[in-house]
């Protein structure tokens, strides 16, 4: 495990010492299209500006802006919603309401197609998905934010609170409800949609089954950071794009794999004896002996 969990700060490895990383850690800028020119993630006044953390031998993106680098996630959901020769732009946090006017969040980004007049062709949803983190980020990162140049000495390997990836609540809590309500308006509308997040991140999702893209519903857009050794600095990579029609998919991620009932039910036998407190199971057949019958 690495000795401290700051993979990128403000943009920037930890421990780099370029006059960009350097500046971009004394004004607190995001430089990966944010918003506005300075991190506003957590707190605008005080941000916390982790990027991605080292989660064991690997990287984890815990911030969705981070993917925002140089508008790639946009160029290849593009791709996957438009021809070739389309113009296209980009809408940011566009609201989404259901039939009743009730919302149901906010898309990450609308990528709309226009003519020549500027009237609107047609349009794709594209989703961000960075990771949630067990743990606390922000005591590591004010603490190196005191003297970034004591980086090497840094070490924050004995924290008991000391940050992972948190990839099943990040699906389960985020990706899932986000293509149940979401996805499933703009299914219901034939459009096509398009959800960008790291490899690891993919890694820990049920193989999704495939189509071809013509078929597709969903372009899954799976990226790594890959360095860049004379800049030092890293670069977001596209790594491979599944396509998935959209209802396997999404049966596939929401709905579980059951286990075995028989395991269920020793447990509950296990809470079962421990409650009534005599060591003994009782006399009575159990719902193990029944099913083993």
């Amino acid at each position: 495990m690495p000795k401290h969990p700051l993979a990128e700060v403000f943009g920037f490895p930890p421990d780099s010492s370029t006059p960009e990383a350097k500046r971009a850690r004394k004004n607190r800028l995001c430089p990966y299209n944010n918003r506005v020119p300075s991190c506003t993630k957590d707190k605008a006044n005080d941000p916390l500006g982790v990027c991605t953390i080292h989660d064991g031998d690997e990287l984890a993106i815990t911030c969705p802006i981070r993917f925002r680098q140089d508008w790639l996630i946009a160029e290849h959901a593009a791709a996957f919603f438009f021809p070739g020769d389309s113009r296209w732009t980009t809408l940011t946090e566009v609201r989404l309401e259901d039939r009743n006017g009730k919302s149901a969040g906010n898309i990450d980004v609308v990528l709309v197609a226009y003519d020549d007049n500027g009237r609107l062709l047609d349009f794709g949803s594209l989703e961000v998905q960075a990771v949630y983190i067990s743990g606390n980020i922000r005591q590591p990162f004010e603490q190196y934010m005191k003297s970034p140049e004591k980086i090497r000495k840094f070490d924050w390997s004995g924290s008991r609170l000391y940050p992972r990836a948190d990839y099943l609540s990040s699906s389960r809590k985020r990706l899932a409800p986000q293509l149940i309500f979401k996805g499933g308006i703009l299914h219901s509308w034939g459009k096509k949609q398009a959800i960008a997040l790291h490899s690891g991140f993919y890694r820990t999702l049920p193989k999704l089954p495939e189509v071809k893209p013509d078929k597709a519903d969903i372009a899954w857009l799976i990226y790594d950071l890959r360095l860049d050794a004379t800049r030092h600095r890293y670069n977001l990579t596209l790594s491979d794009t599944v396509y998935t029609a959209f209802k396997p998919a999404l049966d596939r991620i929401t709905v579980p794999e059951p286990g075995l009932m028989a395991s269920f039910i020793e447990h509950l036998q296990s809470k079962l004896d421990e409650k009534l407190d005599d060591g003994n199971p009782p006399d009575a057949p159990t719902l193990n002996d029944l099913f083993e019958s």
